[in-house]
């Protein structure tokens, strides 16, 4: 589209994807597709025996369900787009399309940061208050909390992603990423951008920041109170039942990080800037379910009861 000043405004972007690699593109789309029907069974799975398996109707197994559900869309928002693009199908996508994927990928993102926030607080009262757990843990105040989740998490990007739609981008519409991407549909407005992009890096540090210092604080909590346990084995138990939230959330915020060092490193190439910049984003919808089905029992004896998966899930005869 072109004003009367000579000035072309575009309504549609082209995504470049990975422009040093489109020789491999092939490639790349069977091992992306390979990784995306992965992430999507998995998931799909724990929702399903989450759903089917009364034993499982816990607080802790409903916010993992949540984690699950988040994980499927933030592949369904990525993938499908991205494969496409692998194979030559479709590059464009619509202004409005962009910004859509756009919200959707920082909703996703911010929600999740705030529920694994929300299951530390789930295993803190389950460690240090075990004879309370039932009473505080609830139906109504996990429901309440998992909902507040949502709503924050949607809520928190809307007024970033308004005001970028309405910039001008009048210069090139070639998004170098394989989705839209903030700072790089940023990096393709008009005019001054500065003021906005510091004002979504502030609210993106309020999303990562203050979640991980409620976790440390509920970690810190928790290791202070298995260190005062009498016993070895009720040290073991305590530790267990933290340990694929610690391991996920170990895995969640070192990923954050390698995008955030990865991305101001100058000598690394567009294509390398690429695959950190969406490896947040890739690694823990896929990595999640594999943590809590291969170290959880409740989830492998599900598994087996349900679908049979004794080789996928081994469990012993006492589950």
């Amino acid at each position: 589209v072109t004003n009367s000043s000579n000035v072309t405004l575009h309504s549609e972007f082209i995504i470049v994807g990975m422009p040093g690699l489109q020789e491999h593109y092939s490639a790349l789309f069977i091992i992306f597709l390979i990784l995306f029907l992965a992430t999507f069974l998995g998931n799909l799975l724990i929702l399903v025996l989450v759903a089917l398996d009364h034993r499982l109707h816990t607080p802790m197994y409903f916010f993992l369900w949540n984690l699950a559900v988040l994980d499927v869309l933030m592949s369904t928002s990525i993938v499908p787009k991205m494969l496409a693009v692998f194979l030559h199908h479709d590059r464009t996508i619509s202004f409005t399309g962009c910004f859509v994927q756009m919200y959707f990928i920082i909703s996703l993102g911010a929600t999740e940061t705030y529920l694994v926030a929300v299951m530390a607080y789930d295993r803190y009262v389950a460690v240090v208050k075990p004879l309370h757990y039932n009473t505080i843990m609830t139906s109504k105040v996990y429901i309440t909390m998992s909902s507040s989740v949502w709503v924050l998490g949607f809520l928190l990007p809307i007024l970033s992603i308004s005001l970028a739609s309405t910039l001008r981008f009048c210069g090139s519409n070639y998004v170098l990423h394989c989705f839209c991407d903030y700072p790089t549909i940023m990096s393709l407005a008009c005019g001054e951008t500065a003021g906005q992009v510091n004002f979504s890096l502030f609210l993106v540090m309020i999303s990562v920041y203050f979640p991980l210092i409620f976790i440390l604080f509920s970690y810190f909590r928790i290791v202070r109170s298995v260190i005062k346990m009498k016993t070895v084995d009720s040290r073991k138990k305590a530790f267990s039942m933290c340990s694929s939230h610690m391991t996920v959330v170990f895995l969640y915020y070192v990923s954050t990080a390698v995008v955030y060092i990865g991305l101001r490193v100058e000598n690394i190439p567009p294509d390398g800037r690429i695959f950190i910049g969406g490896l947040n984003y890739f690694l823990t919808p896929l990595v999640n379910p594999i943590i809590y089905s291969l170290r959880n029992e409740k989830i492998k004896a599900a598994a087996h009861r349900y679908f049979r998966l004794q080789t996928l899930f081994p469990h012993s005869a006492n589950n």
